[in-house]
């Protein structure tokens, strides 16, 4: 039996640096309290390429050192656009007490009784290194663009998740041999597995996912330690190979609104016959989403605040207003109401307009004809509008003018409160009663 502290997607970078130091520090607090024998980071460390100099990069060496002047440290490859190839190679330098392995091709490594890491020349070792204590199967983020380069890219997708079931297949009598002398096997990998939930509740299903469950048990490892998706999770079967687990531990922090579910590092207890993992949560930070259909409320805004006690959170506002109505919304009265915030975000929404437009109307030779194609696309009797058109076209200016002059003091003369004195009628001066009559 061995007790591995398994800690995934830390997401070290400028942005993310407070939030993924302090969940990150009090995972390893928690890891070394809790004795840990060994630690696997399964990719993603970092966020973004790091100079060395950069905070981020210089926060998490001395904390991957820290780890490893407790244990043995085995670290994975992860995604290229956070953890570009070459990212990891200086960790191996740190100098703890213990040993830090980075896995950045696909191998075995077994941890000795002494604490030093075994790498297999190899995809995997031809037998069981002698004085092992627990055997790693490591499976680094794959190239895609390299497959596709072979297969071309229509195939690459589920060209990657045959070769890597292959794979895994592979592994299958070497985890047997360990396990008949009595050793832990446990594989490690980078990548989304089919029908898993992401960390803001969708179901991942599609054909470009690098595993199925099916394929990761197949394997025949105790326990699978998987990166990438930040939402923890696990699997649990029982067959010929004894019990076995695949897990995520999600991402340490909270980096994203949004994000459902604790945050922490998975506590493994695996054994030769089975394998069973704790989640140990971290203090990430806390968020808030108010989302409103419309313009925000007010009201309801202050009562979900005193509700939710928003002291210290991170809370996101967002909203759905139409183009007219954008400038109705006070975001300094909403930023009072979140002083209390950690972080205050305001996302609106605009709908726009939706004007009509009558197809051909730039092509029509006549006025009329322009008029009856725009009546015809908004669904508008053409017929007063017509009579409007011929009377603004025959009348000279001044005369139109007068007209619509006298109107407008016959209106005010007959204006009377009848208790609707908002329905004002606002008439446009263009010539005639039958286009107050359209209007």
């Amino acid at each position: 039996m061995i007790r591995v502290a398994h800690f995934s997607d830390l997401h070290y970078g400028t942005r993310t640096l407070v939030e993924a130091d302090r969940c990150f520090g009090a995972a390893i607090d928690r890891a070394i309290a809790l004795r840990v024998e060994a630690a696997v980071i399964s990719g993603d460390a970092t966020d973004h390429p790091l100079d060395l100099h950069a905070p981020a990069a210089v926060r998490l060496i001395a904390q991957v050192r820290r780890l490893a002047d407790h244990c043995p440290v085995l670290m994975l490859q992860g995604t290229y656009s956070h953890e570009p190839p070459g990212t990891l190679t200086v960790f191996r330098l740190l100098g703890g007490r213990h040993p830090v392995h980075v896995a950045e091709r696909i191998a075995q490594v077994a941890l000795t009784r002494s604490g030093e890491w075994i790498e297999s020349k190899g995809w995997c070792f031809d037998a069981v290194p002698p004085d092992a204590r627990a055997q790693f199967s490591c499976v680094p983020t794959v190239n895609k663009a390299a497959v596709a380069a072979v297969v071309g890219p229509a195939e690459a997708a589920q060209a990657v998740g045959e070769h890597l079931a292959d794979l895994l297949r592979g592994y299958a009598p070497i985890h047997r041999a360990a396990r008949a002398q009595g050793l832990p096997t446990i594989g490690v990998s980078h990548g989304t597995v089919f029908g898993c939930i992401s960390e803001h509740g969708v179901p991942m299903a599609g054909f470009d996912h690098e595993f199925t469950t099916g394929a990761l048990f197949g394997a025949e490892a105790q326990a699978f330690m998987l990166g990438h998706i930040h939402r923890h999770q696990s699997w649990v079967a029982d067959g010929a190979a004894g019990q076995q687990c695949i897990a995520y531990p999600g991402s340490i922090g909270r980096f994203h609104y949004g994000e459902e579910g604790d945050k922490g590092f998975l506590v493994w207890e695996i054994g030769p016959d089975g394998a069973h993992c704790t989640l140990e949560p971290t203090p990430a930070r806390r968020t808030l989403d108010i989302v409103f259909e419309g313009k925000p409320d007010l009201d309801v805004l202050r009562s979900v605040v005193e509700q939710q006690e928003v002291g210290g959170a991170f809370v996101r506002v967002r909203w759905v207003v139409a183009d007219e109505d954008r400038h109705e919304v006070d975001r300094t009265a909403i930023l009072r109401l979140l002083a209390g915030a950690a972080e205050a975000k305001l996302e609106g929404r605009i709908v726009p307009v939706a004007r009509s437009r009558a197809q051909g109307i730039s092509r029509m030779a006549s006025l009329d004809d322009k008029v009856r194609a725009w009546a015809a696309a908004t669904g508008v009797n053409p017929t007063p509008l017509l009579a409007c058109l011929a009377k603004s076209i025959a009348a000279p200016p001044q005369d139109i003018v007068e007209q619509a002059l006298r109107f407008d003091e016959a209106s005010a003369e007959s204006d009377v409160d009848d208790g609707r004195s908002g329905d004002r009628l606002v008439v446009h001066p263009v010539g005639a009663e039958e286009c107050n009559h359209s209007h």
